[in-house]
This record gives C-alpha cells, sequence and structure tokens, in this order.
C-alpha cells in the first residue's frame, strides 16, 4: 500500500473546518434551517493517522474513511482521538470486519448479503452499529447504491437485522454543475427519507431513527442543505488536495 500522506506544515485544520462551518451555516439560514444542526463529516481518505487526528482535535468529531486498509492503520488513533467514525465508501464484504471494529457507521449498505455480514460480525463481538442505505439517486452506472424504488423495502429488512440500526440515507450527488438536476437527486433521497418516517408513525415500517440524510460534498453541500441534509461529507475543502488517489 503506498504511505499516507501526512499534513504541510502550514496547514490549520481549525480554520479550514470553521471556514466550511461557515458554509453550512449560511447555507441553512438561506434556506430557512437557520439552526438546523447540519454535521460536517471530514473525509480523511489518503491522510495519515496524525492529520486525521488533528482534524478531531481542531472540533471535526466525525470523521469518514472510504478505504478498510486505510481505517485498519488509522482506527486506533481515531478511536483515541475521540472521533466517530463513518465508513463512505463502498464496502467489500470480505473487509466488513474491520469496519465492525473500527466504525460507529457504515453509511454504504446497498445489499442485504452486506448487511448480513455486518449483522453476524456484530453479534460475534457483541456490539450494535449504526447503518445507512446507500441509494444511487442518479442512476450513473459508476456509482453504488441501490436503486431509489428499492430502498425502503431494504432499508426495513436491514432494520430487522440483529445488531444494525438503519439511522437513514446516504447518497453521491450526480456528478454535474447542473444545480436543478443535481438538487433533484438529493431530493428523491429526502423524499424517500420522508416516506420512511410518516410510514413508520404509522407503524407500517420499523424505521423510527432513519432521520439523517447524507448528502452533498465539497462543491456542493450549499444544495445538499437545501433539500434537506443533515449531514455533509467534505474533503478537500478541510484537508486540502490529495497527493495520491
Amino acid at each position: 500500500m503506498t504511505p499516507l500522506s501526512a499534513a504541510p506544515d502550514q496547514w490549520n485544520p481549525a480554520a479550514r473546518l470553521e471556514e466550511v462551518k461557515a458554509r453550512v451555516h449560511i447555507a441553512e439560514a438561506q434556506c430557512g434551517r437557520a439552526g438546523a444542526g447540519v454535521q460536517v463529516l471530514v473525509a480523511t481518505k489518503t491522510w495519515d493517522a496524525d492529520a486525521a487526528a488533528a482534524v478531531v482535535a481542531a472540533g471535526g468529531a466525525v470523521v469518514g474513511e472510504s478505504r478498510m486498509q486505510e481505517l485498519a492503520e488509522k482506527g486506533a488513533a481515531l478511536r483515541a482521538a475521540g472521533a466517530r467514525v463513518h465508513v463512505i465508501g463502498q464496502l467489500q464484504r470480505n473487509k466488513a470486519g474491520i469496519a465492525v471494529e473500527y466504525a460507529d457507521c457504515v453509511q454504504t449498505v446497498d445489499s442485504m448479503r452486506l448487511a448480513e455480514r455486518l449483522s453476524r460480525l456484530c453479534l460475534e463481538a457483541e456490539r450494535d452499529l449504526e447503518v445507512m442505505i446507500q441509494v444511487n439517486v442518479s442512476g450513473e452506472e459508476s456509482k453504488a447504491g441501490v436503486a431509489p424504488e428499492e430502498a425502503l423495502a431494504l432499508a426495513t429488512q436491514v432494520q430487522a437485522l440483529p445488531g444494525l440500526t438503519v439511522t437513514g440515507f446516504m447518497t453521491i450527488g450526480l456528478n454535474s454543475d447542473d444545480e436543478d438536476a443535481v438538487r433533484a437527486g438529493y431530493r428523491r433521497l429526502r423524499d424517500i427519507r420522508d416516506a420512511a418516517l410518516i410510514r413508520s408513525e404509522r407503524g407500517e415500517f420499523p424505521l423510527a431513527d432513519a432521520w439523517h440524510l447524507s448528502m452533498g460534498m465539497s462543491r456542493d453541500l450549499e444544495w445538499a442543505i437545501a433539500e434537506g441534509a443533515t449531514m455533509v461529507r467534505v474533503g478537500t475543502a478541510v484537508m486540502g488536495d490529495r497527493a495520491q488517489t
């Protein structure tokens, strides 16, 4: 594995994080959601444990990891720093044990086979795990995620598994500069979440905890917040440009 990137001497994670949080607060106010408390998840892919821990110390309590090999290297340090760790990359079933060992939430559940594997591992570890259902709202073949019309059924099946709690839905937005098109995808995810909560209130679905919407990144977080995001995932806006891919 290629060595992970160390943070440059001039990097100021606290200042960068405050800039992002300011963007979030402005976006909340502009769309009538002032004080909504949208969480900022900092994606620390390719950065080493010291850089990730520095973000946590600067106020970035939620960090996201995409590669399980990296999480295995950084997991203990992130735990020690007090981070809440979310898996935000596609998770292979043979790497699910790493997620169960170090993560608080897996945002990228898109199949029952993966969910069942996570459930079995949680039972063995005698722990509970939060999960989100990843939905491919854009229909792009390059993106993982369950089809929108299948999301509620999958969420219900996953929630029934021991050791797992569905806390919401996640998507990667359309790769486009067309605001209307990108927001339409985010709106579709919100509609899925709203349907889950409404039907849960009626006693049809056991999804009362599935209120999170993890959507939006550095380039489009304002659009996502306008469509109801409760969590945005930022990488370069806090960590800077990656030195490797």
